[in-house]
């Protein structure tokens, strides 16, 4: 056992099991990235629980990278930020270890390859699973060069997650569907993350191309950054989630400048559970339809 924590064993396929509940109830799922460490491991720690209080679906953590190719200027300086607070792997996954303490919201890490290659493949997933993290997404790792990371995350129980685009060949959808344990990240345009006011109008067809292929659940992210944004995409696409990072992540970074720490909390909640009304009641439920 890993001296950061008690083995999570006895929970496994959380996340998947979670989707399957939304499925049964007709919701669809909200999950929602923040940067670990931004500004501080301490706020992290507090974000991700005042986000579990809202009712959020899952949470996703980025591990801070100097070089974030993917993301957009938002993403880009919170990185920044968190890298010069000091976050380390090591200290997320103690963050992870007493989040755990108080719920069991499904979280994902969200990382470069680069991080977790140098921390080593085994060693990061068997720390994952002894905390309690439930995925994995590795932003630039491909599925063709990722059977040593699987096998990794396999022995140790954490689902992978790998990323589609509107690039993507029928191919590299096929690959990814068979590989993808927890759910499909459906990139919804090409170019880094960040907010957009409109959604793209060719959305609905990609994500039909990705069921197209498999049944287990897709999640749309990339430009999703309101309660609009978010309805439109569970009712107008097969989509079963959305991923919505830049908005929250922007919200937060200017409270925390410039707002009482008791109007911090009050908004995150708020903007947190104005995203998540918006997935209410979006699908038929399982055997209605």
């Amino acid at each position: 056992m890993s001296p950061l924590g008690v083995r999570w064993g006895e929970i496994k396929m959380r996340l998947r099991h979670h989707f399957e509940e939304l499925r049964r109830s007709g919701d669809g799922g909200l999950i929602v990235f923040i940067t670990g460490g931004d500004p501080t491991i301490e706020v992290t720690i507090k974000v991700v629980l005042e986000l579990a209080y809202a009712g959020v679906d899952a949470i996703e953590i980025g591990i801070p990278f100097s070089d974030p190719l993917a993301d957009g200027p938002v993403i880009q300086a919170s990185s920044e930020r968190a890298l010069c607070s000091g976050t380390t792997i090591q200290a997320l996954l103690s963050a992870v270890s007493e989040i755990r303490e108080h719920t069991d919201i499904p979280l994902i890490f969200m990382s470069y390859f680069n991080p977790v290659l140098q921390y080593g493949l085994e060693r990061f997933a068997m720390d994952c699973h002894d905390v309690g993290i439930d995925g994995v997404l590795i932003t630039d790792l491909p599925p063709e060069e990722a059977s040593e990371w699987i096998e990794s995350a396999r022995r140790h129980s954490i689902d992978t997650v790998f990323l589609l685009a509107p690039t993507s060949t029928d191919e590299r959808v096929k690959m990814v569907a068979q590989v993808s344990d927890g759910f499909i990240y459906c990139v919804s345009r090409t170019g880094i993350t960040g907010e957009r006011e409109k959604l793209p109008e060719d959305l609905g067809e990609l994500v039909k191309r990705i069921r197209h292929f498999t049944d287990k659940p897709i999640a749309v992210g990339f430009g999703v950054s309101s309660p609009e944004h978010v309805r439109s995409i569970l009712t107008q696409t097969e989509a079963d989630a959305v991923v919505v990072g830049s908005a929250v992540v922007r919200r937060m970074h200017e409270w925390l400048s410039s707002s009482s720490d008791a109007y911090v909390w009050s908004s995150l909640r708020q903007f947190a559970s104005s995203l998540k009304e918006a997935t209410l009641r979006v699908k038929p439920k399982a055997g209605e339809g």
